[in-house]
């Protein structure tokens, strides 16, 4: 064996992949995870913990995994982390734990993420749940929200004793696990609805339909015995361009597409609700979401354009996503950036203009600046357009929460430590305090707010 090449893990062919919704990854078997894990030098000082937001004990589950005992793995996971067959899919363990593990420095490193997953799918499997200790506290604690944040705090608070209720506002739990990642990345009723099942069997109520701030407001829930509230709703408010045409019949925010996709299984023939089988589709954007977006489309039958201002070295997609959907036949257009969208007189969208760009000086960000060329405007044939340039947070729980403070961008303010907020007794975290982030900084924050609710309600 050789130690300084990780164990390759097993795909679906790009080609069938491309015209089916199924998973993607196949994952490891016990072989193959357990010579994996082999590969780990069980460091002592170990960098790859203090890259994961949510401290796992890396070494510890890799170690059990490495002699076979993948129950002894789960557990040391489930101590740290609620969602583990999620974070095993979907962390960017390339810039997080394995971005920081020492067996990368002269080969590649060990794939923590894969063997994550392989542990969380072995237990659901096997019927394995986290275990509960701690003795129950006569204590209500309200989290809004059933996406990473939300159900992270809500285990966390269940594990230390306290009365959990999670509200959510759409008809279904798991926030932006179940309404915005694909299918083919994150299977919603293998994976995701058995997550949800381990939170609620640690004693978490989750009540659906409950729109916060009109169906009830935080006020009323401290009004009605709720001793404390996290706010972890996300941010579901999309951004676009402000370019002419914008309002045409055709174009799409990603949360919209998406949300269809995967929450109304309008994928399906079956399905009631229709979403647009687009010919020739557009998605504006190159982060993850816009990934998603276009492996979508694609896999509903058309032909898709990434169309990102910047090159490829400035995407910020993770490598591994930007990856399979050039493996699957999605094209890249890049240093281009749409300024208007064409539509019939009908409204339908025919097309969109574009400019071509090239990178100038960095920007606040650091990445370098995309300048338009003078007179390179053409024109992409288009019936279907995706704007994937991000989300921010709703302002209806803020708008109708007395003395809770957001900033410019209309976030919550709160403290990064604990997720305090300006009012007392409430906490928030995720993409409601920090803008649109990943699932895993969703699940550290949570865990930072269950700690200080604890804290909070102890000292009362």
């Amino acid at each position: 064996m050789d130690v300084l090449t990780k164990v390759p893990v097993r795909e679906q062919d790009p080609q069938v992949r491309a015209k089916n919704f199924e998973e993607v990854c196949l994952g490891y078997n016990l072989e193959e995870a357990m010579c994996e894990a082999s590969r780990c030098i069980n460091c002592k000082n170990a960098q790859c913990v203090k890259g994961c937001p949510v401290a796992i004990d890396i070494p510890a589950f890799i170690e059990q995994v490495k002699n076979g005992n993948i129950k002894e793995a789960y557990q040391i996971i489930s101590n740290s982390s609620a969602l583990p067959a999620v974070c095993g899919r979907v962390c960017p363990q390339e810039t997080q734990c394995e971005g920081k593990c020492i067996r990368g420095i002269k080969g590649d490193p060990i794939s923590i993420g894969k063997l994550e997953r392989f542990v969380a799918d072995w237990a659901r499997e096997n019927g394995i749940q986290p275990e509960v200790t701690a003795e129950k506290k006569n204590k209500k604690v309200a989290v809004i929200g059933s996406g990473p944040a939300g159900l992270t705090c809500a285990g966390d608070l269940a594990k230390m004793g306290y009365d959990v209720t999670i509200f959510e506002a759409l008809h279904e739990a798991g926030g932006v696990l179940v309404y915005g990642i694909p299918e083919f990345r994150l299977p919603k009723t293998a994976v995701v609805a058995k997550e949800i099942e381990n939170v609620k069997a640690l004693g978490v109520k989750i009540e659906t339909n409950v729109v916060i701030g009109k169906s009830i407001t935080i006020d009323e829930l401290l009004e009605e015995g709720f001793e404390a509230v996290f706010i972890g709703s996300g941010a579901g408010l999309p951004k676009f361009m402000g370019i002419p045409g914008e309002n045409s019949n055709g174009v799409f925010s990603a949360n919209e597409y998406l949300t269809r996709s995967n929450l109304m299984k309008s994928f399906s023939k079956e399905s009631p609700t229709p979403i647009m089988h687009g010919k020739k589709v557009a998605v504006v954007g190159g982060g993850n979401v816009a990934m998603d977006a276009a492996r979508t489309a694609l896999r509903l039958g058309a032909e898709v354009h990434i169309v990102y201002r910047r090159s490829e070295e400035e995407l910020p997609a993770r490598v591994e996503e930007v990856h399979h959907a050039k493996e699957e036949g999605i094209l890249f257009d890049l240093l281009t950036n749409p300024i208007e969208i064409i539509a019939d007189e009908k409204g339908w969208v025919t097309g969109m203009k574009c400019i071509r760009m090239e990178l100038g000086e960095p920007d606040e960000s650091g990445r370098r600046r995309p300048v338009e060329v003078k007179d390179s405007e053409f024109v992409m044939e288009l019936d279907t357009v995706i704007m994937s340039l991000g989300t921010s947070p709703n302002p209806l729980i803020s708008s109708t929460t007395e003395g809770l403070e957001t900033n410019k961008w209309k976030c919550i303010v709160a403290d990064e430590v604990n997720g305090k907020t300006t009012k007392e007794g409430v906490y928030a975290g995720g993409d409601a305090v920090t803008g649109a982030a990943t699932v895993i900084l969703a699940m550290g924050a949570g865990k930072a707010a269950a700690k200080g609710i604890d804290e909070y309600l102890s000292a009362k």
